[in-house]
């Protein structure tokens, strides 16, 4: 039979369980607290993640590609003088490979566009309509008309902001112009075949597409490009895609992975685990004050009881134990009850929130008006080892308060 002082496992957690609802009204205070507290965590992280993951991705969308190949000095000077080869049979079966689920050459130079009634500066686009469509657009975000159909398509897409802008509409010719590489003016009348909604309003007023061979013919630079965009399966993680397309172009080119593209959607994504971590923590150091007292306030009022408990051979130790065991206790269902909640809540939103009513301050941060909670399973296992550590390190002042006291000291207390 085992002695008080080393008591079984069973019945150590069937005393810390009873000692925890002795007073029922604070341990529900205290419950509710936790819960909603990790709730907060857990709801808020997903919402900041899905707002940072959409903008991310929307930023990939604009770039194109998670790896883009260019001429050395194309980003500083994005004119068509800093062109390069189209890929030929050799490129195109090396760019076959797992890594990469989608390819395509393309021609980006500013341009300027005219209809009867405005002009305006843009980024004219030259591209494979199949290629685009494997590295991102959809071709569902063609609200009139239609995509184009090849890359010698003589038609123009344009977005729905910039058809506003020019006052014009579907099927109505517009002069785009550019410079080819001799510096001449490079002009040509398009109809407009279709339009499209981007989700980012201002993509629709800076870039035209149209077929990549009938924009080489405009500027007169056959079998060349801009660019060549590469995308793969994970934007997270695109060192081996990355890796694997430099190793295809070599040197003489200039190959980037998305975040050195855009910098600031880079370091969006460094922040963002950064930032999950100190969220948690605030919210659990608001709790722990709760918890503290909570736990205080239940040695304060056992104290002549654990006084006896050591008088008849409970260790110190053991009663440390007891109390850590309470609060685990706690920490044990508020997390169960705020992760209920909080996969209760995030589940009938994850089709999206409409935030249309800010959509005009969201758009300056790079996000769109409609927002796509992202519960991720590391965030979970992060916010409740972080309520699980925190807490027993917090709980650890009342439990070594209660082991210390002695006995004849404790029993004598009224």
């Amino acid at each position: 039979m085992a002695s008080s002082s080393h008591l079984p496992i069973g019945a150590m957690s069937r005393l810390a369980w009873r000692n925890l609802w002795r007073n029922h009204r604070r341990t529900f205070i205290m419950l509710l607290a936790i819960s909603v507290g990790v709730w907060a965590m857990i709801f808020m992280t997903a919402l900041m993640r899905g707002m940072v993951d959409q903008m991310i991705e929307d930023g990939i969308d604009s770039l194109p590609g998670l790896v883009q190949v260019h001429h050395p000095e194309f980003r500083d000077d994005p004119s068509i003088d800093h062109r390069i080869p189209q890929p030929d049979a050799e490129k195109s079966l090396a760019l076959q490979i797992p890594e990469i689920t989608g390819w395509a050459p393309r021609i980006r130079v500013p341009a300027m566009i005219s209809s009867e009634r405005n002009n305006r500066g843009i980024t004219l686009l030259g591209v494979d309509p199949q290629g685009e469509i494997a590295l991102g657009f959809d071709p569902q975000s063609i609200i009139e008309g239609r995509f184009l159909e090849s890359s010698d398509d003589k038609g123009l897409v344009v977005g729905a902001k910039l058809l506003e802008r020019l006052e014009t509409r579907l099927g109505k010719r517009v002069v785009v112009m550019s410079q080819d590489p001799e510096n001449n003016i490079a002009d040509r009348g398009f109809r407009i075949v279709g339009v499209y909604k981007a989700k980012l309003s201002g993509l629709e007023e800076t870039f035209i597409y149209g077929g990549l061979t009938t924009i080489q013919a405009l500027l007169d630079v056959p079998g060349e490009v801009s660019e060549i965009a590469v995308t793969g399966h994970d934007y997270r993680d695109v060192d081996s895609l990355h890796q694997r397309v430099s190793g295809i172009y070599g040197k003489g080119f200039e190959t980037l992975p998305w975040m050195e593209m855009d910098t600031y959607l880079g370091m969006m994504m460094k922040m963002m685990d950064g930032f999950v971590l100190v969220w948690i923590i605030v919210i659990f150091l608001a709790l722990s004050f709760g918890l503290v007292n909570t736990l205080m306030m239940a040695v304060f009022e056992r104290v002549r009881e654990i006084g006896l408990m050591q008088a008849l051979g409970m260790k110190p130790s053991a009663i440390l134990y007891q109390i850590l065991l309470e609060s685990l206790m706690l920490l044990a269902l508020g997390l169960l009850l705020g992760n209920i909640l909080a996969v209760a809540s995030i589940l009938p939103v994850r089709d999206g929130i409409d935030i249309s009513s800010v959509a005009e301050g969201m758009e300056m941060m790079g996000a769109s008006s409609v927002l796509y909670p992202a519960l991720k399973l590391k965030d979970l296992l992060m916010a409740n080892s972080v309520v699980i550590v925190l807490g027993i390190v917090t709980s650890l002042l009342p439990a070594w308060r209660a082991s210390q006291y002695r006995p004849v000291e404790a029993i004598a207390k009224t």
